[in-house]
């Protein structure tokens, strides 16, 4: 089975220099780099937070108790959370992950099957952290990773706040047709793009920094399983306190039908489906994704 990567060295190089520009850029404030051995390859992570200055390479998640770790949704990396950086880090030690086999830092050599290798990942990710404990925060498919690792890895999870999480419903047409569509618009001279966010309804568009950062990821080759639909027996399971935000509007999915279903089968989970927001409800309504996680952790 193939894993993902670059297609050659120029490719890599490539990235590799926008990725550290665009760190350099966006990146609010002091962080920890860290480069976590897995059994499914090298996971870069950043952290910051209380009492961490940035230097050094120690692993002690202990400081400003459990940490909050951040995992990006399919073709992003750590740098999709810049803007929720500060708020987070003001009460809380924030850890944000580029996830094995999407384009970033982290380096993949082993294949990810399925959601239980997706959640070993991170399982070991987590152990290297030192985190007895997390709160888990999941855009999209990094939603169904986070849910996937309590499902099969119980026990080390805090909580959950999941962002239009994948993992209910398939990736139809109108699903691929928004992501085209947000691929068109965001090549699109810029004085167009607001006007063609609002059409489209995909505000990561406006991302400058990080659609550059998209177009110097087009030599990577992504090998991730699809999520499966959940079932009802798996969502049965889920006993951590999880908040869920759902955009109203998502290309995803029926938010409202998934609301439904996770009110009736998961009792330990709140459900938000948020107004004006779609599948990129992070980039669509920021202030209220921030005030809600901080909220979800305990802030």
């Amino acid at each position: 089975m193939r894993i993902s990567a670059f297609r050659n060295d120029r490719a890599r190089q490539r990235f590799d220099a926008a990725y550290e520009r665009t760190l350099a850029e966006l990146w609010p404030g002091p962080r920890t780099t860290i480069d976590l051995p897995t059994s499914y390859g090298t996971t870069r992570v950043y952290r910051t937070g209380p009492q961490d200055g940035g230097h050094g390479g120690e692993h002690d998640s202990g400081h400003g108790g459990a940490p909050v770790v951040l995992l990006p949704g399919s073709g992003g990396n750590a740098l999709m959370w810049h803007r929720y950086i500060d708020a987070l880090a003001r009460h809380h030690q924030v850890v944000a992950v580029d996830t094995v086999g999407e384009p970033g830092a982290s380096v993949q050599s082993a294949p990810i099957a399925d959601g239980r290798d997706g959640a070993a990942w991170l399982e070991e990710v987590l152990a290297g952290l030192d985190a007895t404990a997390a709160h888990l925060v999941g855009c999209s498919y990094g939603g169904w990773l986070a849910l996937s690792h309590q499902l099969h890895h119980p026990g080390r999870t805090a909580s959950l706040t999941l962002l239009d999480p994948a993992g209910f419903a398939g990736f139809g047409p109108r699903f691929y047709a928004w992501l085209i569509a947000g691929g068109l618009a965001a090549t699109a001279p810029r004085p167009l793009r607001p006007a063609l966010a609002r059409l489209v309804g995909n505000s990561t568009v406006l991302e400058t920094e990080l659609m550059g950062l998209m177009r110097a990821s087009t030599g990577f080759r992504r090998v991730l399983p699809v999520p499966p639909v959940l079932s009802d027996e798996e969502l049965r399971r889920l006993e951590v306190p999880a908040l869920f935000l759902l955009g109203a509007r998502s290309a995803l999915h029926d938010s409202h039908a998934v609301a439904e279903r996770i009110g009736r089968l998961v009792p330990s989970a709140r459900v938000e489906v948020v107004p004006g927001a779609g599948h990129a409800v992070t980039s669509d309504r920021p202030e209220l994704v921030a005030d809600r996680i901080l909220g979800a952790v305990g802030a």
